[in-house]
């Protein structure tokens, strides 16, 4: 695991958005919040503040459907994300089957120390056409 980022005006009310999310949300989004709260906090400062969460495993990062990078605060552990593509609430999932697959799969290639990602988009029961 990286070392945790400095723990800084900026990094806790960045946190403090994340912890208010029910799903993903861009750089943008979160700046956003942070300005109508009345924090002056740069565009450029949220990015980078986001990229060492990310790197300090705090944070999860994945790529929405027009491959702008999201972001929410997860739970520890591997898991999977079912990802609605309306709102972008997000559940957390976990997948042994999908683990068995991607190690039976790299192990028939000859590869090994793999790792893998596995986001499901979709749309929640609350956004759906009724």
């Amino acid at each position: 695991m990286a070392e945790s980022p400095r723990n800084t005006r900026q990094r806790r009310a960045v946190a403090t958005i994340l912890d208010e999310l029910h799903g993903f949300a861009s750089a943008q989004e979160i700046y956003d919040s942070l300005r109508s709260k009345g924090d002056q906090v740069g565009l450029s400062t949220v990015y980078r503040t986001l990229q060492a969460m990310v790197e300090a495993d705090e944070v999860d990062a994945l790529r929405g459907g027009d491959g702008e990078t999201l972001f929410r605060q997860c739970s520890a552990g591997h898991h999977h994300h079912l990802v609605c593509r309306s709102c972008s609430r997000a559940v957390e999932v976990e997948g042994p089957t999908v683990e068995k697959w991607a190690d039976g799969v790299a192990a028939e290639h000859g590869f090994s120390d793999v790792e893998h990602t596995l986001e499901i988009f979709g749309t929640c029961a609350e956004c759906a056409p009724r």
